[in-house]
């Protein structure tokens, strides 16, 4: 959000989007006198001399005002409280409960049948068919 606020200091936007965008209705003076409405449009706006910017408009404390809550308001409120909101109850996707749930169902039928919780011979030893010696004489085993 900062960053499209940023994006107003680009003269080439700020002459064609955002004056568009930002013109607030203009008084239409009935006076034939110019200095009249000169006077009226600097006495109605006065500007705080002690204002600090947030860092988003340094010409206009209403615009800077505007952006700094706008910009806390969609990061806080939407990214943090619904994103959290969000994450926290998104559904399992990875099945990390069903796989703890599966491995206490199947530790709960090794003890009834009275297996080790873990069998070393995961697959029958006489299942594997392994290498004879001259083919793997030449090859360096790692283990």
């Amino acid at each position: 959000m900062a960053a499209l606020i940023k994006l107003r200091q680009i003269p080439l936007i700020q002459r064609c989007v955002w004056n568009h965008l930002s013109q607030t209705s203009r008084g239409i003076s009935t006076s034939k006198k110019n200095s009249d409405s000169a006077a009226t449009a600097t006495a109605s706006k006065p500007e705080d001399k002690n204002w600090v910017s947030y860092g988003f408009d340094y010409k206009s404390k209403e615009e800077d005002t505007n952006a700094h809550n706008a910009s806390f308001f969609f990061s806080v409120t939407l990214c943090l409280v619904f994103g959290g909101f969000a994450w926290a109850y998104a559904p399992d996707t990875h099945l990390r409960d069903w796989a703890q749930r599966e491995a206490f169902l199947e530790l709960r039928r090794r003890e009834k049948a009275g297996l080790p919780p873990i069998d070393p011979n995961f697959i029958d030893p006489k299942q594997i068919k392994l290498p004879k010696e001259s083919d793997i004489c030449d090859v360096e085993i790692i283990i």
